[in-house]
């Protein structure tokens, strides 16, 4: 059962079937056997170095599963910090501020409310992935209550810590409105940014001055949600969109379900893609850290990394997800990342992904632009793109294959993260070709300089890949 739950980059599934109370208490202890025997192995012996910190998300079934993951991690020897209801960017904050051996979310981020599960990091909030650590959690949960006869371990402590105002200091040390007034929509899609938000910033952004929040969805207390709490789909962003129109506001802001992502809408309600808003933002922090590193997944358009260039940046493009971003920024000492997916990496936050930290730079950059939103986008959003499409395909690699083939003499080909065609200063056009993890899917990213190349590119590609899917 537990090989159900556990996936590439956390461990996530419906409740109770088959994420259920026991098998948490099974991942507490594994997850505490894991953290405590590198830190033992590496020879971390500060105090804090048996301590795990723990925090849950608003979900009916959260309660429940946290207080058995805590129960796991106690029996098999570790000591808990629970810091309660929280976001789950605020636990990477709380490991670090407190120096622990790692913490644990409990939280399933823009999944339905039926499912539930566990985000695990290590040391300094490192992320826990299959390659990083969550095989082994996965092996040692597996053998959990065989483990726990033969313990002789004391059992841990559990301890209560409110850490809101340290968090709220480090997240408003990136906010600086520059003596401007400005007005945001806030859609915290019935997730943890309705608790984290009004904590950080104050009730409609009263606790800074000049701050004007319009909250929606900002009622978690069901557990439920009212729009899907993932704002990569344009089905959740439209109260967003029509709101920032309605309010005359400067700027919008939709959060997934755990407050670890936002997309951006203009003042003109429209969308602004993550990868226009990390080139964005790159310029922003390059004013002050010249030459420093910007990580981008590869899917991103060439004009974040002709602008980064420009700013006099380094562009590192890395695999998607955050497991790779997070070490590349952190082996290369950069100082800002982003991904396609809303996950935006700061180096001044551990080298780790916040939402509520993107929220407080979006609108420190925008309070020091002249302009608004759009103005300050539409330079970035130069070229013509695909936007993200699936295909069905039974022969993923066959039809990787056929596109190396097809397209191999006329650019360079890159194999970092499926396969990437690369025809720009050739003939106007590149495209990635990626496959799903868990799916019969490839997924195409495709862009070119003009709308007439992107579509004859179109045509050319997609016979290769399958049947395209519905949307």
């Amino acid at each position: 059962m537990l090989g159900k739950v556990f996936k590439a980059y956390d461990i996530r599934g419906t409740h109770p079937d088959p994420l259920n109370e026991r098998m948490a208490w099974q991942i507490g202890y594994g997850v505490s056997s894991h953290l405590l025997g590198k830190a033992a192995a590496d020879g971390e012996t500060t105090p804090m170095m048996k301590h795990i910190v723990v925090g849950r998300d608003m979900r009916k079934s959260s309660p429940a599963l946290v207080a058995k993951l805590i129960e796991g991690i106690t029996d098999q020897g570790g000591n808990v910090i629970d810091v309660g209801l929280v976001d789950t960017p605020f636990i990477y904050f709380a490991i670090n501020h407190l120096d622990c051996v790692g913490g644990v979310q409990t939280t399933a981020s823009h999944n339905p409310p039926q499912y539930n599960g566990f985000k695990v990091s290590g040391r300094r909030g490192a992320p826990i992935g299959e390659s990083t650590g969550l095989a082994e959690v996965r092996k040692l949960a597996a053998t959990a209550e065989e483990a726990q006869r033969s313990n002789t371990s004391p059992k841990g402590r559990v301890e209560q810590r409110d850490l809101w105002e340290a968090y709220t200091g480090h997240v408003r040390s990136f906010l600086d409105l520059n003596g401007r007034t400005m007005k945001v929509v806030v859609d915290a899609s019935n997730g943890m940014a309705g608790t984290m938000v009004p904590r950080v910033f104050g009730e409609g952004g009263a606790n800074v001055q000049g701050l004007e929040i319009v909250e929606i969805n900002f009622d978690n207390r069901k557990g439920e949600f009212v729009h899907e709490a993932n704002p990569l789909l344009p089905s959740a962003l439209a109260q967003t969109r029509e709101a920032v129109v309605a309010e005359g506001a400067d700027l919008g802001l939709c959060f997934d379900g755990d407050a670890d992502r936002i997309v951006v809408v203009d003042e003109k309600g429209e969308a602004v893609g993550c990868d226009h808003l990390t080139a964005w933002l790159a310029k922003w922090f390059l004013k002050d850290n010249p030459g420093a590193a910007v990580v981008y997944d590869l899917r991103s358009s060439k004009a974040l990394e002709e602008d980064v260039l420009k700013a006099g940046g380094a562009p590192i493009k890395s695999r998607v997800g955050h497991v790779f971003i997070k070490q590349i920024l952190k082996e290369r000492k950069g100082v800002f990342g982003g991904e396609l997916s809303g996950h935006f990496y700061f180096r001044d936050n551990y080298f780790a992904d916040s939402g509520a930290i993107a929220m407080a730079t979006v609108l420190t950059a925008l309070a020091h632009a002249k302009g608004t939103m759009s103005e300050q986008i539409k330079p970035v959003a130069r070229y013509a793109q695909s936007g993200e499409i699936n295909f069905h395909v039974e022969d993923k690699d066959g039809a990787l294959a056929d596109v190396r083939k097809a397209f191999g003499a006329d650019g360079e080909i890159d194999e970092l993260d499926g396969v990437t065609v690369d025809c720009f200063r050739t003939k106007g056009w590149w495209c990635n070709v990626r496959k799903s993890n868990t799916e019969p899917l490839l997924r195409l990213n495709l862009e070119a300089r003009d709308r007439k190349t992107l579509d004859e590119m179109l045509v050319r590609i997609a016979p290769m890949l399958g049947e395209r899917a519905e949307e």
